[in-house]
């Protein structure tokens, strides 16, 4: 029993760790993937060009590559000190996901018709008052689908962290089959699926609220 209460203790801590990565990243990501689906959509080819670059590059390679080339990068390349473990795979998350979110902002806003920008400026809208009560609306219907996808790849792509070294839930759960005990590493599974459950919950409630928005 003690055993049990012990190595629960340290999955928790490690699960910590994960939810830390999850939550920092989301928070980051989300509104830097906008910054990148305007500048994916700019009119201006100089920015456009080096901008969609990037996404087809991060999005071309594996997230393993990109943290171990964040973390080692700066060393081996330019000989200076670069990000401690933790701040490697905050960069590297948020810039991968960044890009994913950037592709489906960018679906969502060039799905709406554009019909409907027309019409809020005859009305007598400003671009401003389009965006946010004619635009954003369906662009979070039509996204909240594959965001709620790409939310949930995240929360297992944190197990990713252990490759630098990184103590998330995975870890902590291979330290001990490296003892000898394979239950902890299943029991890690519960951990994941309480976690997803709750977000599936979260995604389906936000569906239902926007249901009234017809795209």
């Amino acid at each position: 029993m003690n055993t049990f209460l012990s190595i629960t203790l340290d999955l928790l801590e490690g699960f910590g760790t994960t939810c830390l990565i999850f939550a920092l990243t989301l928070a980051l990501a989300l509104p830097l993937g906008l910054v990148v689906a305007f500048g994916s959509m700019s009119r201006f080819r100089l920015l456009r060009l080096p901008v969609r670059t990037l996404v087809w590059i991060i999005r071309g390679t594996p997230l393993m590559l990109q943290l171990i080339a964040i973390f080692y990068g700066p060393s081996l390349l330019f000989g200076i000190g670069g990000f401690d473990r933790l701040t490697a795979v905050i960069v590297a998350f948020v810039i991968n996901y960044a890009c994913y979110f950037s592709e489906i902002y960018r679906g969502g806003i060039e799905g709406v018709p554009a019909g409907q920008r027309e019409a809020a400026q005859v009305l007598g809208l400003t671009k401003r008052q389009t965006f946010f009560y004619v635009i954003l609306p369906q662009v979070i219907k039509r996204i909240t689908a594959p965001m709620s996808n790409e939310v949930m790849t995240l929360v297992k792509d944190t197990s990713l962290a252990r490759i630098i070294s990184v103590a998330e839930i995975i870890m902590v759960s291979q330290e001990y089959t490296r003892q000898g005990l394979i239950w902890p590493l299943f029991y890690t599974g519960a951990f994941y699926l309480l976690f997803i459950g709750i977000l599936t919950l979260l995604f389906r409630f936000l569906e239902k609220k926007l249901a009234y928005i017809k795209v």
